[in-house]
């Protein structure tokens, strides 16, 4: 099944997350890429990320032949709150201005003239939408209809915000990522808006999130029935329910396998013994 947004554009079957790589995040997405990952996930926020490291990457794979237009790279733009005083741009400024200065240094950082996909970080508040979340999302906005991202979504994000963004945006967006925990049905509150709204649910943190669930004997039977390890199951899981899944595995053998879970296919009553695991 290929995944498409609701403007049509065709999406990879697995995202490489970049989170928490530090120094290491150069040599492991372009171990990643070597492994068969097409998608880089990423934010400029040096606090979690190194947005640079990804750059340097994308740099050294193009001399060994993988151009830019063989890979999907999404980043974020993260609110002062979330950066802890390492902003990538003026953080005086109105909040339009630092989404434009935030969205021009991930382009310079990973030597691109456009992205794929744009993604707000997080709303401004727990619950609800303010005036900052519509001035960030509108200028976003821009920027997709500038043509600078083929794609705009938002990330950690409660069920009633992204009803409430659907219901009022200009531009809807195509994409939301979230942690999802197995034990709130993988996020199916979450996940069943993007549905209605045919909207791209990106999952991350669907191993360390869920250690339960990997070692749960109705796990161990799908997975030796498929001779396949539970991780392979969990993500294979995550795909034929239309989810995007990230991983963000160091391992290179893991990555391998990862990539692998393609080759099996979940049976219906597998799938539904997978939904409801942990509830």
């Amino acid at each position: 099944m290929t995944l498409k947004t609701y403007d049509g554009v065709a999406l990879p079957s697995f995202l490489y997350g970049t989170a928490w790589k530090k120094d290491a995040t150069a040599s492991l997405v372009q171990l990643a890429v070597e492994s068969g990952f097409t998608a880089i996930d990423t934010a400029n926020q040096l606090v979690h990320y190194n947005e640079v490291g990804v750059g340097e990457a994308l740099l050294a794979l193009a001399k060994k032949g993988v151009g830019r237009d063989k890979l999907f790279l999404q980043t974020k733009f993260t609110s002062v709150g979330g950066q802890r005083g390492h902003t990538p741009y003026d953080s005086s400024a109105d909040l339009t201005t630092q989404v434009r200065e935030s969205f021009e240094s991930s382009l310079q950082h990973l030597h691109t003239d456009h992205l794929d996909s744009y993604v707000l970080h997080g709303p401004y508040y727990r619950g609800g939408l303010g005036p900052e979340d519509w001035e960030v999302w509108t200028a976003i906005e821009a920027l997709h209809q500038a043509k600078k991202t083929r794609l705009i979504g938002i990330s950690n994000v409660s069920a009633g915000q992204l009803d409430e963004l659907c219901a009022k945006a200009k531009i809807k967006p195509m994409m939301v990522q979230n942690r999802c925990y197995a034990s709130m049905g993988w996020d199916r509150d979450i996940r069943e808006i993007c549905r209605e709204n045919r909207i791209v649910y990106q999952g991350f943190s669907l191993l360390t999130a869920n250690p339960d669930v990997l070692g749960d004997p109705a796990m161990a039977d799908i997975a030796r029935r498929h001779r396949a390890g539970p991780a392979q199951v969990v993500f294979r899981f995550a795909q034929q329910i239309g989810m995007l899944p990230l991983t963000g595995t160091t391992n290179a053998q893991h990555m391998t396998e990862d990539l692998q879970c393609e080759r099996f296919t979940l049976a219906p009553e597998e799938l539904a013994a997978l939904e409801s695991i942990a509830i």
